[in-house]
């Protein structure tokens, strides 16, 4: 039986300093969810098709594909429906107007990608029978607005500081990701190529990417 296609997913990692401490927003998936159930988690999803639609706003200096922006819509969008939070910033968000579009074009806003940055992808083991290519997108004290308010998928949302975060029950991606960003954390930016974790007969691989 040959492996099942991962599906295009993305998470956001919103990171805060709060009195010189650096802390990242997470939260723990319903026992009964399909995916890593139980486990602590970023906000994120897999891509919908009219993610593929939305306008992004972009930093002068982007070179962000079609590709990428859909991804950076997807992470923001499931950032909002999860957590309550919005990264956003006034524009035409374009044709796209179902669901969660449907309220930013309300709104007069689009999703703002200019304080992402691309940490890490993974890919889901190939023996899985859920998989997922799955990108994480940084944003450090990025002007999110709105408050917490889970929508019950993830359950004991919060802000932890990113020592303790790295004590949570977590995956190994998770865990990954978090290490990627203790370790590049430099004065609120967060440098590095690409990060790449994925698996090859079960043993997770690590690699780079410019």
């Amino acid at each position: 039986m040959s492996a099942i296609k991962p599906r295009d997913a993305a998470s956001l990692v919103l990171l805060r300093d709060t009195s010189g401490v650096t802390e990242v927003l997470m939260g723990r998936r319903h026992s009964r969810h399909a995916f890593i159930p139980d486990a602590f988690v970023f906000p994120g999803g897999k891509l919908d098709a009219d993610d593929r639609r939305v306008t992004t706003a972009q930093s002068a200096s982007s070179t962000a594909t079609p590709a990428t922006q859909a991804l950076e819509a997807a992470a923001i969008r499931e950032t909002f429906e999860e957590t309550g939070l919005l990264l956003a910033c006034p524009g035409d968000i374009g044709t796209a107007a179902e669901g969660t579009w449907g309220e930013f074009r309300s709104r007069g806003l689009v999703p703002d990608a200019k304080h992402l940055r691309l940490l890490a992808r993974a890919i889901t083991p190939a023996e899985s029978p859920i998989r997922f290519h799955a990108r994480f997108f940084t944003a450090h004290n990025a002007p999110v607005t709105g408050e917490i308010k889970g929508s019950g998928e993830l359950l004991d949302l919060a802000w932890y500081p990113l020592d303790h975060a790295k004590t949570l029950p977590v995956i190994d991606v998770t865990e990954f990701v978090l290490k990627e960003i203790s370790e590049r954390t430099d004065n609120r930016t967060l440098k590095g190529p690409v990060a790449f974790w994925r698996y090859r007969s079960g043993t997770p691989i690590l690699s780079y990417e410019a």
